[in-house]
């Protein structure tokens, strides 16, 4: 009997079922009894990959980009801004309902608190981890934004983002991380349109370049992913943490435009949609590897070069496991880094950090790291 394959789906979507099931199965053991997804939820994925951000898409094609530029660096509080930026701007920043101020501030501390070890996660588990499917790869391949020299400056960049939005008030009005997340929206929208418009994009095998599905699965890096590879390398992870965290990045991926019914709320919700988009997404490809390559061996100076390869590779193992490794086409190594930090956080996270005043020694050190990783 022949499968009949509807032509409005992109054929990356369940490309290799047999791979993704085996890929995302610590995340379907991860978020529990009932993580299969209903028929419309499947449906709904598919969907996804067609779907943009549809109030950024308007705005690109209404304003000029000489116009959109000087708006950007005005930010959204400036008074004499186009009419069709400043429609964008109230709408995003027209708060939901379920926005709380509290677990916002919560959150952010949280995030701050764990100090380097929220780096590493995000690098050597999200970033690394998010590779090893070819699903968004090829816009950042086309604007060079992960590849070869750009690497640590794009990674920069990510951080000092990152360090903006849970910093104290960041995301209230008038902050950096709200302006800077805003910012990040439309240049994504700009990028869209591009490869869009370019005659090679396969949209019948690709969907939309920037989508809301895979938009939304690297909101999960940030929120569901990191909160479980935190735990791998030994950090205290509370459940008021965790309710802080995913509210923060909820907020943080409705700001950029991903479609409520896609944002997190909680760890468990947040472990079913990435067991979701990964056992449908796409096995490794070339840029899978080649960008692995680049993350793992990032550093242009031959003293550190080693050590910072051994130590991605030691993570790597760790967080992500022995067949993601091969995937990426990255040799396996034992994780004498990553029980390093699970031996320093058994005391530091685990035994200070429940004592009176831990959450201050905590917030301190990991200033302390912050500063020392700027100034390398």
């Amino acid at each position: 009997m022949t499968t009949r394959v509807d032509p409005s789906v992109p054929t990356r979507f369940a490309a290799d079922p047999a791979w993704g099931e085996r890929a995302a199965r610590p995340l379907r053991w991860a978020a529990g009894p009932g993580a299969q997804p209903t028929d419309d939820e499947l449906e709904a994925l598919r969907a996804g990959l067609l779907r943009r951000d549809e109030p950024a898409a308007a705005l690109i094609r209404a304003v000029t980009p000489q116009a959109l530029h000087r708006a950007l660096a005005a930010g959204p509080f400036a008074d004499d801004l186009p009419g069709k930026v400043r429609e964008f701007y109230d709408l995003a920043l027209n708060r939901p309902a379920w926005v709380d101020d509290r677990l916002l501030d919560r959150g952010a501390q949280a995030c701050r608190a764990f100090g380097k070890d929220a780096t590493l996660v995000l690098t050597y588990g999200s970033l690394l981890g998010g590779y090893r499917t070819a699903a968004a790869l090829e816009p950042l391949v086309r604007t060079g934004r992960l590849a070869g020299g750009e690497t640590r400056r794009r990674l920069q960049e990510t951080t000092l983002w990152w360090r903006a939005v849970t910093a104290p008030g960041g995301l209230a009005p008038g902050g950096e991380g709200l302006r800077s997340t805003l910012h990040v929206r439309v240049m994504h929208a700009l990028v869209n349109a591009r490869l869009e418009a370019a005659p090679d994009w396969d949209m019948s095998h690709r969907g939309v370049p920037i989508n809301q599905y895979d938009q939304a699965s690297t909101l999960g890096g940030f929120s569901t992913s990191f909160l479980l590879h935190l735990r791998l390398l030994g950090v205290r992870v509370s459940g008021a943490d965790s309710r802080a965290v995913m509210h923060l990045w909820s907020y943080v991926g409705w700001l950029m435009g991903v479609d409520e019914e896609w944002l997190p709320f909680t760890e468990r919700r947040g472990r079913r949609l990435l067991y979701h988009f990964l056992a449908n997404d796409p096995p490794p490809d070339d840029n899978s590897v080649a960008l692995a390559r680049a993350l793992t061996g990032r550093t242009g100076d031959h003293r550190l070069r080693f050590w910072e390869r051994e130590r991605a590779l030691s993570l790597g193992a760790w967080l992500l496991g022995p067949a993601a490794m091969r995937d990426l086409g990255l040799p396996y190594r034992l994780p004498w880094y990553a029980l390093s930090r699970v031996a320093a956080n058994i005391v530091v996270s685990q035994g200070i950090g429940r004592l009176p005043g831990g959450r201050r020694f905590l917030l301190a050190r990991s200033d302390r790291q912050a500063r020392s990783q700027l100034d390398e």
